[in-house]
This record gives C-alpha cells, sequence and structure tokens, in this order.
C-alpha cells in the first residue's frame, strides 16, 4: 500500500501538470511583451505603440485623487439640468461625461468591443479626467507616495451655471471654500500646493474674473493665490497670464475602450477618399475681428467648387449632428479653423480626428496652447495664414500650392497625433497607447518635479547669501 504522502505528492504533481498544460494551450495568454492587438491590415500602418501600466507609471507618475466633499463635484450633478444656463446638461453627464452614445457612427464595435462613440459635449472635460484617473494605472491610494495631487473640482460645470448671476460673492462663494479646504489638508502643506492640479472643461477665461475686465460671468478661482500655486489644466490657457496653466484637448466623439478600435479608425481615415480641398463648418460671429475672419472663410467657401461649407446659422441641424460633422470633414483635405467665441475651437479635436489637415488664423487657437499635445514643427501637420494678413489672400490659391506629396505627408502625421489627442473609455485600461489623460500625466509630473527642484534650488543660494 502507498504511503498517503507519496499519494497526495504524485496527486500534487499530476494537477500542477495539468494545470500548465491547460494554460499553455487552452487559455489565451495575458502576458505579453506586446500588448496591441495584432491589427487586420498591414502592420506598416500602425501608430499605435505598445504602452503598459508599467512604462506608463515606472517611477515618474504617481497621482492621488482627493476625496473632496460632493457639494465640489459628484453633489452638482444631482442638479444637472441647471449646470449650464443655456441647456440641459443632464444627457451630457451620463456615462462619466461621455454622454449619449451615437449608434449612426463607423466603428468596429463587437459585444466584446462596445460603441466607442458618444454625443460628448465640448465642455465636460473635466467629468472625463477624473473618471480616466479614478481608474488610472498610475493612481496610488498612499498620499505619501505620490507626486501629482489631483483636486477633481467640476469648475466648468459650476461656473456655467452661475453665469447669469450678479452678486459676485454668491459667484465666487464654492471656489473660496475649494481654497479653504484645500489649505487645510497635510497634504497641501508639504509643498504648499505646487504638486497638486485641477482639470477644468471650460476656457481660463471663464475663471479669471477681475474688477475692471469684462464680466462675461466668469468666477475668481484661478485668480486666488492658493490657486496660482497649483498648476491648472484648462481646454483654453490664458497665453499671456497663465503661466500656471496648460492645455488639454477639447474631448471629441470618440472614446475607444482597445487599441483594435483606436487602430481600425486610423486605417479608415488613412483609406477616406477626400473629394473636398478645404471646408468650413461653423457660424457667423459679432464683433469686428471675429466676424471679419468669419465672413471672409464663409465667402470664399461659399465661392469655391473645391470647398465644402456647412454655415451652422438659424439651427442648422448638421451642426449638432457628429457624424454630419466627421462626415464632412473625412471627405476635406484641409478643415478651416478660425477661432471662435475664443481663440480655440472644438473643431480643431474634431478635424485631427477625421484625419483632415487644419487651417489656422491665429497662433493662439493651437500653437500657443497644446505643447505637451502637438508636435513642435507646426507646418508637419498644419497651414497657418495670418488673420492679421491680407484678407483678400485667396484660401484655395495658399492651399493649391501646397504639393501633393507634402500634403499625404501632412495627413498622415494628423492620423498619428489620434491617439495622444483622444480621451479613451474611463473603464479601458493598459489598451496599448497613451492618450490624452496619460500625455497630460507624464508631463505633468515632469513639470512639477522641476517646479519643486528649481524652487528648492533657489530657496538654499537665497539661504546661502
Amino acid at each position: 500500500m502507498l504511503n498517503p504522502h507519496f499519494r497526495y505528492s504524485a496527486f500534487l504533481v499530476s494537477f500542477l501538470s495539468c494545470w500548465f498544460l491547460l494554460q499553455v494551450f487552452w487559455f489565451p495568454s495575458t502576458k505579453t511583451n506586446n500588448p496591441v492587438p495584432k491589427p487586420q491590415y498591414p502592420a506598416a500602418t500602425t501608430t499605435v505603440s505598445a504602452v503598459t501600466a508599467t512604462t506608463k507609471c515606472n517611477g515618474r507618475v504617481s497621482v492621488y485623487v482627493y476625496n473632496l466633499p460632493a457639494e465640489f463635484n459628484l453633489g452638482l450633478l444631482e442638479d444637472c439640468s441647471h449646470l449650464n444656463v443655456y441647456t440641459n446638461m443632464c444627457p451630457h453627464v451620463a456615462n462619466h461625461g461621455l454622454g449619449q452614445p451615437l449608434n449612426n457612427m463607423d466603428h468596429g464595435s463587437t459585444d466584446s468591443n462596445p460603441n466607442p462613440w458618444f454625443a460628448t459635449h465640448q465642455f465636460i472635460a473635466e467629468m472625463i479626467f477624473h473618471a480616466r484617473v479614478e481608474n488610472h494605472p498610475c493612481r496610488t491610494w498612499d498620499p505619501s507616495e505620490a507626486n501629482l495631487f489631483y483636486v477633481p473640482f467640476y469648475g466648468g460645470l459650476h461656473v456655467s451655471s452661475k453665469f447669469r448671476e450678479a452678486n459676485h460673492t454668491i459667484r465666487d462663494a464654492l471656489a473660496v471654500r475649494l481654497a479653504d479646504y484645500l489649505q487645510s489638508q497635510p497634504t497641501w502643506r508639504n509643498n504648499h500646493g505646487k504638486d497638486h492640479f485641477i482639470a477644468l472643461g471650460r476656457t481660463s477665461w471663464d475663471f479669471m474674473r477681475t474688477d475692471s475686465g469684462p464680466d462675461f460671468g466668469a468666477n475668481c478661482l484661478l485668480n486666488l493665490p492658493c490657486v496660482k500655486n497649483m498648476s491648472v489644466l484648462t481646454v483654453e490657457r490664458n497665453p499671456w497670464k497663465g503661466i500656471n496653466q496648460h492645455g488639454i484637448p477639447y474631448p471629441s466623439y470618440f472614446h475607444p475602450s482597445t487599441s483594435h478600435q483606436m487602430l481600425t479608425w486610423q486605417n479608415m481615415m488613412r483609406q477616406s477618399n477626400r473629394p473636398h480641398l478645404f471646408s468650413f463648418i461653423g457660424a457667423p460671429r459679432k464683433g469686428v475681428d471675429k466676424a471679419a475672419i468669419r465672413d471672409e472663410m464663409i465667402k470664399q467657401c461659399g465661392e469655391s467648387s473645391r470647398c465644402k461649407l456647412v454655415k451652422c446659422d438659424r439651427g442648422n441641424p448638421k451642426c449638432y449632428d457628429p457624424a454630419e460633422i466627421l462626415g464632412v470633414m473625412r471627405e476635406s483635405q484641409f478643415c478651416l479653423q478660425a477661432p471662435g467665441d475664443s481663440f480655440t475651437r472644438r473643431s480643431t479635436f474634431d478635424s485631427i480626428l477625421s484625419g483632415c489637415i487644419p487651417v489656422f488664423f491665429s497662433r493662439h487657437t493651437a500653437y500657443t496652447q497644446y505643447a505637451w499635445f502637438l508636435p513642435p514643427e507646426e507646418s508637419k501637420y498644419s497651414v497657418y495664414m495670418d488673420e492679421q494678413g491680407d484678407e483678400s489672400k485667396r484660401i484655395e490659391e495658399e492651399l493649391l500650392k501646397i504639393p501633393k506629396e507634402e500634403v499625404e505627408r501632412m495627413r498622415a502625421r494628423v492620423i498619428d497625433m489620434i491617439p495622444r489627442l483622444t480621451y479613451v473609455h474611463p473603464n479601458a485600461s493598459d489598451i496599448g497607447f497613451e492618450d490624452a489623460v496619460d500625455v497630460a500625466l507624464e508631463a505633468l509630473a515632469k513639470h512639477v518635479r522641476d517646479k519643486i527642484q528649481d524652487d528648492n534650488n533657489n530657496a538654499a543660494i537665497a539661504e546661502s547669501m
């Protein structure tokens, strides 16, 4: 009779052997040096690089997320119908800020790869950013390990609910309470907030009200002394006074959950037929400067057989349909990007998503805004026409001067840029490329590290004198 210990050992060896064989031959492997699934088109056309959680963080990025009182973020959503004086935001704050799903878009979704398209509001980046960081591989629950401290304040949603509030004290109250809350935290006092950051879904002008300047419904958030110590991520920074402000992309409509969805879309944009030399989607504007450049664009586009014009006045429904907007851009080689109510436009990121080369008329529409996200070689992916130049200059003639080979190189560069300007679905993780939040956290960690080191060096020098 066999010894019971021997029988147990033999059974254990047999069980482990069977388990190993099942892992090798039956279950798909989850350990790989390249998490990007093999694309369904030639590998030479891929642009997504393999990025794992380890390489994303790797000691460089460790972000702690403040658990703020609800009044500063999620509590605001309880009255979502009054978050914007112009529209009901309830449909837009759904799905972590992605909005309502779009079912009329081209995409490669399956049961395992859900629809990546949503009717995303242009001023909702702060919610998407929050949801993404909550599930980010570089998040830490231990503040002693963090080199970044994220303050998830829905400042843009709050300020847009107070645009018609005449009393400045009421308009500023929540921002002031946030500042008081932060300065009472031990994590704040370590570096006086220099390692803290906030992400805002509206332009910086909505948070920089001064007693002498125009009102525009803005509050005082970015003028508060403690917030000036922080880094501020915003869809449009002040190019002159926003020393602590950093531009982040406006969210578009595409929020993939897998690298396959990204690769499939990029390949579609490479193969897209583009019969229009250029296009313009927009409405006329009031005001001398804005009206002049917009009116000239609309005039020239309307007169050209090579331009597709979508005029967004009188409630044109095409201007509110993402499928229509991206459809026009997908059929265009160049997309005109005039300044809107402010310098920047969400349309810039819609055009890049569509593989359409942006044409800028102000350097502040992109070049001075999104240094972390756009290549430094501006002419490699865009065209610049000085808005202060000759207004009679024919846009069509200038674009026709660009050689066909150069246009193709520019379009390839634009399509290569899509991943880092996209906000992936908040539930996605380790999808194989760096999205807008990854890029922002990496750049922000370096910025904060350099800033604190410079301040410490300056303090040491002052003490030695």
